[in-house]
């Protein structure tokens, strides 16, 4: 008596999932979904349209061909952005010749503060080739998102034209094509990042 209970039950429960599959089939256009193939590459960097900081309109594709070395931070930043950008100068300098078609940018993510007057004062006190860009706020935040920069303004500490921003730290290494070779943390270091650009040189 326990054993037709247990096969009529089993045979129930196999009927309901059997109906269910149909039913999913059905819904999706009577075709079984496929696998998704993960191709493990990042999604980092992508189009954007700024202003370099001697007042030209730049896109990505005018860097196409050779490397970028991407750095979001802003000018009034008191301490981790001017530390990153002299490690990039000297792993550049390290690297010497071998460097010569690697371009670093540093876009600021504070653009009300860091126009192009401002943004060409600052570079210059870097790397030769450091390009520095700007924009609108929203072209700012378009490009941010493409390389999945965080940022904001500490409000507890906002009072007018001085403020600081929270934002995410790292240096991003970009292919010939705009594609996403590796990143450098905070913190990295110049013999590091050296030899993490000199692997793709």
């Amino acid at each position: 008596m326990k054993l037709r209970l247990l096969i009529t039950l089993m045979s129930a429960a196999l009927l309901v999932s059997s109906a269910a599959a149909i039913s999913l089939v059905i819904l999706r256009g009577g075709q079984l979904e496929q696998p998704r193939i993960v191709s493990g590459k990042a999604l980092i960097g992508g189009p954007f349209t700024l202003t370099d900081h001697r007042g030209k309109r730049v896109t990505e594709k005018d860097f196409e061909g050779g490397f970028t070395l991407v750095y979001f931070g802003y000018t009034f930043c008191p301490d981790i952005c001017p530390a990153e950008l002299q490690v990039i100068s000297a792993a550049l300098d390290q690297l010497g010749k071998r460097a010569k078609n690697v371009t670093p940018l540093f876009i600021t993510l504070d653009p009300e503060r860091d126009d192009v007057k401002q943004m060409a004062s600052y570079v210059s006190n870097f790397h030769e080739r450091l390009i520095g860009l700007t924009g609108s706020l929203e072209d700012i935040r378009a490009a941010a998102k493409t390389y999945r920069v965080y940022f904001a303004k500490v409000e507890d500490q906002s009072s007018g034209e001085y403020y600081l921003l929270d934002h995410s730290s790292a240096v991003y290494l970009m292919g010939p094509k705009g594609e996403y070779l590796a990143h450098f943390s905070y913190g990295a270091g110049v013999d590091k990042m050296a030899q993490g650009i000199a692997k793709f040189l």
